[in-house]
């Protein structure tokens, strides 16, 4: 999933604003270091996915016969794919 630069901040800012708000939650860093903190995982995260999409993607149109993408076919053996390679990830 491709995802702006200010959506990426935008949720960064709110999961370290959420975290702040939680009582079980103690800051030992500033919070501006756990919302850059929360944008790297957040910017790996849409990485891996890209890469996982990519890769199942792949898997399917390798096949023999050529299966149209958004037929259901295509839809089961993509869900397929995507979650070996999740798992593959061990996400």
């Amino acid at each position: 999933m491709r995802i702006s630069h200010d959506k990426l901040n935008k949720l960064a800012h709110v999961i370290a604003d959420t975290l702040a708000e939680t009582d079980e939650c103690e800051f030992r860093e500033d919070r501006n270091t756990i919302r850059q903190e929360a944008r790297k995982m957040l910017e790996k995260l849409f990485a891996d996915e890209l890469k996982i999409d990519q890769s199942a993607r792949l898997k399917v149109q390798s096949h023999k016969k050529n299966i149209p993408e958004g037929s259901p076919e295509w839809e089961i053996l993509y869900r397929k794919y995507y979650q070996e390679e999740v798992k593959k990830l061990g996400l």
